[in-house]
């Protein structure tokens, strides 16, 4: 199994802004939910883990409890979103209606195809560990994961949502060429 944990919260998440390379802390709720994330994991017992090595992915892994099994992995950064970094996408859409993250990627960022290669490399690394393997990661970058373990395209991770503090887990139906979603956007840890 992989597990997916995605961030806590932060401000700009809060507002709906793209966070891609800003290193923002959690907010206040952020951190309480990453406690309850950890709560959420114990029992399970990881080979691996993995997390993005911006701030908001070590400090969940930190509040969640497995930071001292953790290695920080480049190849976890959330989607680099170029000029469109800390805007909203009602804010992108008033010069470009018709932009979607997952088919057009951002100018002066990253394309679909660049966070797809990211993610082939992160599954390729994992379907070679025996055991299950715990990521913490941000949400358009998991979703694409998501999407590439199955074996789909990157603008497949559209269909994906991701909740903060959420656990995914992906794995398969019988052998490695069958991949399946095994649980999606559990948030039923997480508190108002």
């Amino acid at each position: 199994m992989l597990y997916l944990a995605r961030h806590g919260e932060t401000a700009w998440s809060l507002t709906g802004q793209h966070t891609g390379l800003t290193d923002l802390p959690l907010t206040e709720r952020g951190e309480r939910n990453a406690r309850q994330l950890g709560e959420r994991l114990a029992g399970l017992t990881f080979a691996k883990v993995f997390t993005s090595p911006l701030q908001r992915a070590t400090r969940t892994c930190e509040l969640a409890g497995v930071a001292a099994a953790a290695e920080a992995d480049r190849d976890l950064v959330e989607w680099d979103y170029g000029k469109y970094e800390g805007l909203r996408t009602a804010e992108i859409h008033a010069s470009r209606p018709e932009w979607q993250l997952f088919r057009d990627g951002c100018p002066g960022g990253e394309s679909p195809d660049q966070v797809s290669a990211r993610a082939d490399r992160v599954v390729s690394r994992v379907r070679a560990i025996k055991g299950d393997v715990l990521i913490f990661s941000s949400g358009h970058f998991l979703r694409v994961l998501a999407a590439r373990w199955l074996g789909l395209e990157p603008a497949a991770g559209r269909f994906f949502l991701l909740s903060t503090a959420s656990l995914s887990a992906l794995g398969y139906e019988k052998t490695l060429s069958q991949p399946v979603i095994r649980l999606w956007d559990d948030t039923r840890h997480v508190s108002d």
